[in-house]
């Protein structure tokens, strides 16, 4: 007994004549017949009682057409689930961001765009540093990571797009001398003890940049995991923090911020995946976001 027998049967159970159910399968009535006798011979008994105007089911008959329904339609449904999932339109999307992701709007504004389009798909965000990031996406536990371009050697094994930009602002306490400047140069932070992120390593981007703009004048005095945890203690007076100007929408009392004059330092927001995605759900909102997001600078 193979789905195709229960189609077969089912259509003469709610017809109640063989002649309209082959009509309706689109098969010659003696084949439907045939079909109908080789069921009723593997199961053991009579499904149906024949007479000249119609049919009739045996108690047989009609605990198989109930089941036979209820099968029919689970197959329908697993159908429509596989194929769902094929195009994306479920499963899960597991994304990691960084603070200005958040401030700029852009990982709002792609996560609403997704779940508006696919409302059934399941969408795990989670705030993580950016080398965090990049490691789990590396091994599979994170899709896709709203993160600053720290990396300037990219891994050849993801995908890089670059889905905002800003300028720096710089952020310190109401009470630095520097507060009283509306802008600030970069040849000003010459010798100010600097706050910068901990994923800024020896040879990243932001600290190359300084380092050839300020040579021995650059004066890193901490190195901190959180963005938040920057601008409390560039607040505290401990020194002054470069942040993506999006950053400058946190109001903290203490705080201030102050436009940095240098393209040469702006900060990029990264859209990072893996090239060989095997996820649909994944493939689904990167193909959204491409097709949907707006750059954001």
């Amino acid at each position: 007994m193979d789905l195709r027998h229960l189609k077969y049967f089912l259509a003469v159970a709610e017809e109640r004549h063989f002649g309209r159910a082959a009509e309706r399968l689109n098969i010659v009535q003696p084949a439907l017949s045939m079909q109908i006798k080789a069921l009723e011979a593997e199961l053991g008994g009579p499904l149906l009682i024949r007479t000249s105007r119609r049919v009739e089911l045996t108690e047989a008959g009609k605990l198989l057409q109930a089941e036979a329904a209820r099968t029919l339609e689970q197959v329908e449904h697993t159908r429509l689930a596989v194929e769902r999932s094929l195009r994306g339109e479920t499963g899960r999307v597991r994304i990691g961001f960084a603070g200005n992701a958040v401030f700029s709007g852009r990982l709002m504004q792609d996560v609403r765009s997704f779940h508006n389009a696919f409302p059934d798909a399941e969408l795990i965000c989670q705030e993580l540093a950016p080398q965090l990031q990049h490691e789990a996406i590396q091994n599979g536990t994170l899709d896709v990571g709203y993160m600053p371009d720290y990396y300037p050697d990219h891994n050849s094994s993801l995908v890089y797009e670059t889905v905002g930009e800003w300028g720096r602002v710089v952020v310190m306490s109401s009470e630095h001398p520097l507060a009283d400047y509306e802008s600030l140069s970069v040849e000003m932070l010459a010798n100010e003890p600097l706050i910068m992120y901990s994923i800024n390593d020896a040879d990243s981007q932001l600290d190359t940049q300084l380092r050839e703009l300020l040579g021995d004048s650059l004066n890193i005095a901490l190195r901190i995991s959180s963005s938040l945890s920057v601008l409390a203690m560039a607040g505290a007076g401990l020194g002054i923090a470069l942040v993506p100007a999006p950053l400058a929408q946190v109001t903290i009392p203490g705080v201030v911020y102050r436009v940095l004059n240098s393209k040469a330092l702006a900060a990029n927001l990264m859209m990072v995946s893996r090239k060989n995605e095997p996820s649909a759900a994944v493939h689904a909102y990167l193909h959204h976001t491409r097709q949907h997001g707006l750059f954001t600078g």
